[in-house]
């Protein structure tokens, strides 16, 4: 659930385009600010005093909803500003008085909080916004001033009426609470690229856990009253996840890490602390699913820097290292599930869509995810498949120890695995990172004949083009059981002999799914994510007017979140993804009349509205949205969306109560 703070972003690859490393930066920046927030009357008053030790021309940035009262570098005013974007900018010159000191006094108002923004929209905002339910105030809002273009360290002391509380990045080093209000004082000593805060009615819950050098952590939660019950049990899971990356990775690089509640469905992750909505933490499965992932970030992207400007690799290794791990821990049937998972996903991207995962950033829309989540995960989990298990452990052990508070790109991470595996891996990497798409791998012809030793089992793979180096899994099965073999592909066309003592009886490609590549059309049958993410959708809304037709604009909308190219009912449809909407009665119709399979038994006359996907003779893929009535379709709105792995889906108002998606089937030549 991390999104990338885009200043953040922008900060790493400024410092990597000028060799500047993540511990100078500290050495060069730092913030001694004092705010004071009323979260009702969404005010902020604050002093700013920024000490910097470089002689270099600076950049001063302030958003423009704020104005400054008072302004100095050193002994001088600090000049007019200019506008860009939604930021302001001061040039302060270079100069070889060290340190120099700028004084910043600024005020001004905040947005009022919106609950009723979705996951999406809350992800995409910007804007500073404030409540007495909560306040949130995201870094790229320039909600304070800073440098542009470098990473600081800071020390914020905040200030808030009696029953708020406030937390930021980095160590509570001391907090009170008066009739005069609440008071807390920050730090965050490491280098870091902006500084997002956070604050509402909280109940702080705290234990203390011993790290594995024995340094003492500290682990809270600040949580609105309705869910403080929870806090114990988020508490101890945070501490086995520590526990596991300690062991895993190295030690914890920070002294505390908290759970923090937002009002709105949010899902960030930040360094020391993860920023979930009141809803997503009441999910029984968050815990055990995305808490994991936000506490691994501490080490990947908040304790090494990811390169931006070659490649963010830190989502992919995060996604390997706990949501996947998770699935390999339950058992090996939920790992393939998730690996098939990712292998659908990226079927339902349209030729072009994805792009090389050496320019993916942060996750912007489902594409952006299914490559730079889900195909940088599948890519560790070859890389660990070729070099084993203790030998990637071992290059991640000694990655973390070179660049802990460093930028880190892909071309480190592969150092760091050919140090330790001594093997050249430069063919692994470059294809996997450099190229976008996916190989296309298929069994051509199979066949067997009899042999001194029993049998021989011949195999001829193909590929297209441009042609990877792949190790291809190929199971054999045989009277006695079944064998795996894995066969070097380097050409467009090769053969393969295998001996075999037992009579084999059939052949299967990648029975498993470790291998990441495009699959054909039997193996990713249609699901849901297809209309989602592929930009040639056409849709088709069957309700005319009234109510029943804004919800299912509406839900359209949602499912797509771009402009929606729309087709008339009457129509033929083009060839490419198409999504229908409407009422029953209006559903089967259109089915009737285009001459389309009938909606399935296994969503016929249950819940209040149905979705499922459907093969179309012409080669489409559609998407089919039905409900009972106005309210039905709407009620889908927000649920919806988050099922873009199923083939179908059946819902009782807003509760999905039946989904799935259809078989697939393997690539399978029985030998004759």
């Amino acid at each position: 659930m991390e999104v990338c703070r885009i200043v953040t972003c922008i900060l790493l690859s400024f410092l990597v385009s000028t060799g500047t490393s993540a511990e100078t930066a500290h050495a060069e920046i730092n913030y001694d600010i004092t705010v004071r927030i009323d979260p009702v009357a969404r005010t902020i008053e604050g002093r700013s005093v920024i000490t910097a030790t470089t002689s270099e021309e600076l950049t001063l940035m302030l958003g423009r909803r704020f104005e400054t009262t008072h302004a100095r570098v050193d002994a001088a005013p600090l000049g007019p500003s200019a506008s860009t974007g939604g930021m302001r900018a001061w040039r302060i010159a270079g100069s070889q008085h060290m340190p120099r000191r700028i004084v910043v006094h600024w005020r001004g108002e905040f947005s009022a909080l919106d609950t009723s923004l979705d996951h999406p929209q809350t992800l995409g905002r910007d804007i500073p916004a404030s409540s007495d339910d909560g306040t949130f105030l995201p870094d790229s809002s320039g909600w304070y001033p800073y440098i542009a273009g470098k990473l600081a360290s800071y020390r914020l002391n905040i200030e808030l009426p009696r029953g708020q509380r406030g937390i930021v990045p980095g160590r509570l080093v001391e907090e009170s609470e008066s009739d005069e209000g609440y008071r807390a004082r920050f730090e965050f000593l490491s280098p870091t690229g902006g500084i997002d805060f956070m604050a509402g009615p909280y109940k702080v819950e705290t234990t203390a856990m011993r790290g594995v050098s024995g340094k003492s952590i500290q682990l809270r939660t600040y949580f609105h009253p309705q869910i403080a019950d929870l806090a114990p049990a988020y508490l101890n899971s945070v501490k086995g996840y520590i526990e596991l990356y300690e062991s895993w990775i190295g030690e914890y690089p920070f002294t505390e890490f908290s759970v923090v509640s937002s009002p709105t469905p949010t899902g960030f992750g930040m360094p020391t602390l993860t920023y979930l909505g009141i809803e997503v933490l009441r999910l029984p499965f968050i815990r055990s699913t995305s808490l994991g992932h936000e506490v691994l970030h501490n080490w990947w992207g908040n304790g090494v820097y990811p390169d931006y400007a070659r490649g963010n690799w830190s989502e992919g290794l995060t996604t390997f290292m706990a949501d996947y791990a998770y699935k390999e821990r339950e058992s090996p049937d939920a790992a393939r599930e998730m690996r098939r998972g990712w292998l659908r996903d990226f079927a339902a991207l349209a030729p072009g869509q994805d792009a090389p995962l050496t320019t993916f950033t942060s996750r912007t829309h489902g594409a952006s995810q299914i490559v730079g989540y889900n195909k940088a995960a599948m890519t560790f989990l070859m890389l660990r498949d070729l070099l084993g298990r203790e030998s990637f452990d071992r290059a991640l052990h000694a990655f973390w120890r070179e660049h802990r508070f460093r930028i880190a790109s892909w071309a480190d991470l592969q150092r760091a695995f050919q140090a330790v595996s001594r093997q050249d891996l430069y063919m692994f990497f470059d294809q996997w990172l450099t190229r976008a798409g996916a190989p296309v791998v298929r069994i051509a012809e199979a066949g067997r004949t009899k042999s001194d030793s029993g049998y021989r089992v011949t195999v001829i793979l193909e590929q297209n083009a441009p042609i990877y180096r792949l190790r291809v899994p190929v199971a054999i099965r045989t009277e006695g059981g079944e064998e795996l073999h894995m066969l070097d592909l380097e050409s467009d066309h090769q053969t393969f002999t295998v001996d075999m003592r037992v009579r084999p009886l059939e052949v299967t490609l990648d029975p498993d799914l470790r291998l990441f590549r495009r699959l054909m059309p039997d193996e990713a049958p249609p699901i849901l994510r297809q209309i989602m993410v592929d930009r040639t959708t056409t849709t088709v809304l069957l309700p005319e007017r009234g109510e029943a037709r804004s919800a299912a604009e509406t839900l359209a909308g949602k499912l797509q979140n771009r402009d929606l190219k729309l087709v008339s009912a009457t129509d033929a449809l083009p060839p490419v993804p198409a999504l229908v909407i409407g009422l029953q009665e209006q559903v089967d119709g259109w089915l009737a009349q285009h001459k389309l399979p009938r909606r399935p038994d296994i969503v016929q006359g249950k819940g209040s509205a149905q979705a499922w996907t459907v093969s179309r003779p012409d080669g489409g893929m559609l998407a089919v949205v039905s409900a009972r009535d106005a309210a039905s379709l709407k009620a889908l709105t927000r649920p919806l969306p988050h099922y873009g792995r199923q083939s179908y889906v059946v819902f009782d108002g807003a509760k999905a109560i039946s989904r799935g998606a259809w078989p697939t089937r393997v690539q399978a030549i029985k030998l004759e």
